[in-house]
Formats: structure tokens, sequence, C-alpha cells
């Protein structure tokens, strides 16, 4: 990689990716609607703009860049996507950008082109048993996601498979399963269940309560944002094409991590639950399929993050 674009630049795990590249020796030009929010882009350039506008697209694209990271999408915390109130804009946004992308890689003449899918491309009948084994690649299709966001997201999928078959664009595709950790959003209603938690017990004091959504049962994995760069840049290094998941087969129940989070803030906290839809009873990554062809897959446990990300937020809090 000489000169590398990343789209979506300003978001989680955009910005932490265009500091590994950098710390790397790479140029990097970062593109996004805004800069990130709690750290200092430290991109080579950092072009402000909309990512569905092809024009804009196309300047991205301009001075010889030859590896893309796609990391553009209209997306956030399990609020956002599973309210219903944001489906237009999730469907439409995403689409767009990928397109944009897609076609304008294959103006450029790009060597290789990066997609972050997502685990909420899985079909929920695979999702149904909170004594889940890890979602198989193989098990998106038939499709039957749980929102519009995972529909999307399998959409593109295919589109970039398409592009790769009919203009021989070279693609990586990886699953994303709950990537968490500092430098990530915290409140808004995009922010995910890890930064949620941390920031409810970083405001509480001793006997007050955190609140989560459903029974809290339901189970998740939940991958560091340190080891999503690891196993994204080592999916690079690789000629594996097809999707491949991205994720931790660390289990919890929400309620587990709840109290993990609970017992990192020292504090004397209750746990209540919201009468709200809770998602997939089961979700977690099979990491069979990377490790057979990358000879790698996530090994950090869940403890060690949250005691990061906690102890960021608490920080970003009281100051």
């Amino acid at each position: 990689m000489n000169k590398v674009l990343i789209a979506g630049g300003g978001g989680f795990i955009g910005n932490h990716l265009v500091k590994y590249l950098k710390e790397m020796g790479t140029w990097v030009r970062a593109a996004d609607l805004k800069k990130p929010e709690f750290s200092k882009s430290i991109a080579d350039e950092f072009l402000i703009g909309d990512l569905r506008d092809p024009n804009f697209v196309s300047k991205c694209f301009d001075s010889g860049i030859d590896t893309v990271f796609q990391m553009a999408a209209d997306m956030g915390g399990f609020l956002f996507i599973f309210s219903g109130q944001n489906d237009a804009d999730i469907a439409h946004n995403s689409a767009l950008i990928n397109l944009n992308i897609a076609k304008q890689s294959v103006n450029s003449k790009i060597k290789k082109l990066f997609f972050s899918s997502s685990a909420c491309a899985y079909s929920q009948d695979f999702q149904t048993s909170t004594d889940h084994h890890g979602l198989k690649e193989s098990q998106a299709i038939p499709a039957n996601p749980d929102s519009v966001y995972g529909w999307e997201k399998l959409f593109s999928e295919f589109m970039y498979d398409s592009f790769r078959r009919n203009y021989g664009l070279n693609i990586r595709i990886a699953r994303f399963h709950n990537i968490f950790g500092i430098n990530g959003t915290i409140d808004g209603g995009r922010q995910k269940a890890p930064a949620d938690i941390c920031r409810q017990a970083a405001m509480a004091k001793d006997g007050d309560s955190i609140f989560l959504v459903g029974d809290g049962e339901q189970t998740r994995s939940f991958l560091y944002i340190d080891e999503c760069v690891e196993g994204i840049m080592r999916l690079m290094d690789s000629d594996y094409f097809k999707p491949v998941n991205i994720g931790s087969d660390e289990m919890v129940s929400i309620n587990q991590l709840a109290r993990m989070v609970i017992e990192i803030s020292g504090k004397n906290l209750k746990i209540e639950y919201m009468d709200s839809f809770q998602g997939v009873r089961g979700r977690s990554s099979d990491n069979t399929l990377i490790y057979s062809h990358l000879g790698w897959k996530p090994t950090k446990k869940l403890y060690d993050g949250l005691i990061k990300t906690y102890n960021w937020i608490n920080q970003t809090i009281n100051k």
C-alpha cells in the first residue's frame, strides 16, 4: 500500500485504522462528514464531505490512491438500528456510499478494497437461542437478517462481489461482531452496549441502577478495537476475498457484561430492565474459517478490553 483512502475515517474504527497505518509509515487520506469526536486525526489529508455524492467520492480518489478501506455507513447502536425510525436513511445512505465507492474503485483501478460488513447480515433463524455456538459464514444465506441495517450490509456484500466478478475489483470483506473500545461513541443512541453500560456505570453513584434492554439474558460476543484492526490488516495481506468473521468467540449475556462493568467500576450498582425489543437471543463469532485461511483469530479477553474502555469513558465524562 502506497497511498490509502479510508472512507469513514472520522468514525470509531476508521480513526483507529488511520492511526495504525500512519504508525506503519503509510500515506493516508481520510474522508468523512466530520472529523473524529474524541481524538485528533493524524491522517495526511482529511477531506470533509458527503460520500453519497459521487463527485466528492471522485475527489477522494485523486492523487494516486491505490488501496481503499470502506468503513463509512449510517449506523449506530441497538436503539438506532432497531427503533424502525431510521430504516430508510440506513438503507439509502449506506447503499449510496457503497455504490459510489465500488464504481470509483473500478474507474481508478485501485489495487485492493476492504469493505466493513457486519454480523447483522446473518439470518436470525440461527440466532434464536442464548446457548449459541457461533455464526459460520455460510449461515448468511438463505437470507433473513433481523434489521434493515443487516439487509443493506448483505446487499453491499453481493454488490462488491459482483464488481469483483464483472470488473476484477480486488475485494476483502469482513463481518464485524460488536467492536468496542476507547474513542467510540458513548451516547446519543448510536453507542454500542459496552460503551452504554460503561457510561451508565461511570455516571452512577453507589446504590443507583443501570438499565438494560430486554431481560439481559440475550448473549453476544464483543471484540476490542485493537484486535479488530489486526484482523483487518491480516485479511488485507491475505488472498481471501469471500466474507469472513472478525469477532470474538467469547460469548456472554448482557447481564454478565453489566456485572463485569460494575465490578470494574468498584461501585455498588443495581441492574434494572427496560421492556423493549432486544434483538436476536444469541450471536457470537465462529472463527474456524478465519483461522484456517489466515492462521489467526482474536484471543484477548473481554474483561481486559472493558477495563480500558471503562477507564477512558470515566475519564472522558469526568472532564
